[in-house]
């Protein structure tokens, strides 16, 4: 189910809704409160190139809340962050915080495993990742997977793989947003391919599934042999879905598409 792209804050008719701008980056729509993750809004990030269209300035305008998975250069992306403004809320694993301030970032919040906060009036809760929490030539912090909302709440895991207590995090999730690749054509510990996310789907049993980190990123010289197969991932998690998860949806976004929830 795709619906077109989000507009700016009271374009149009409110709804809970959320659009897949690329790689890790996703806007949540709930209650007309706009939340923003990963943020990587620009063409390249050190050897990685954007292989989809770029991300018009209105998808990511009158965003209230942006959330850090961890410190990753795909994931926390410095230029990315100042392209949404200094004074951009955001919502960080513990120990970022000290780093970003002293780049100019004045509202920043930390959060630790189970810790929660209220931002403009949606509800955050920090919940583990399995992943390396380090940066290269900068600081070292936990990962961390959000859970969003109170009445719809919507699990962002940003990198993990797949860990014991899964099932755990949320009695009933209403949308999983599940990293189903990473950003070239194998993958290093700490993430899921398509058959551990669809193995995560199964435990975790939302309403509704979203692949996202895929089909956006590659290391340059490798666009030519590898663009054709970036699509790969999302199909082949619906596939396993459907049989390890046959009660939960899987809508596939593109980059830059958007569903109604």
């Amino acid at each position: 189910m795709v619906d077109g792209a989000l507009g700016a804050r009271g374009a149009g008719v409110s709804a809970d809704r959320i659009a897949f701008l690329g790689h890790a980056t996703v806007l949540i729509e709930l209650a007309g409160v706009r939340v923003l993750t990963d943020p990587l809004l620009r063409s390249r990030v050190l050897h990685l190139r954007r292989q989809v269209p770029p991300i018009p300035n209105s998808q990511f305008a009158h965003v209230d809340i942006v959330l850090i998975s961890h410190l990753h250069h795909d994931h926390l992306d410095l230029p990315s962050l100042r392209l949404l403004g200094l004074g951009s809320a955001l919502v960080v694993p513990r120990g970022a915080g000290a780093w970003l301030r002293r780049r100019g970032f004045t509202k920043v919040t930390e959060l630790s495993v189970g810790d929660g906060v209220n931002i403009a009036g949606a509800q955050i809760v920090a919940v583990p990742a399995h992943h390396d929490g380090r940066r290269l030539a900068g600081p070292s912090a936990d990962p961390l997977g959000y859970l969003v909302g109170d009445q719809r709440v919507v699990y962002f895991a940003g990198d993990t793989e797949r860990f014991a207590g899964m099932s755990k995090l949320a009695p009933a999730l209403e949308v999983a947003l599940l990293p189903v690749a990473g950003w070239g054509p194998t993958l290093g510990p700490g993430h899921m391919g398509p058959l551990d996310a669809a193995r995560a789907l199964a435990a975790l049993q939302p309403r509704i599934a979203i692949p996202v980190h895929w089909g956006s990123l590659l290391p340059l010289g490798l666009a030519r042999r590898h663009r054709s197969r970036l699509g790969d991932p999302p199909r082949r998690f619906a596939e396993h879905a459907a049989r390890l998860a046959p009660a939960v949806e899987v809508r596939i976004l593109a980059p830059g598409d958007t569903t109604t929830l």
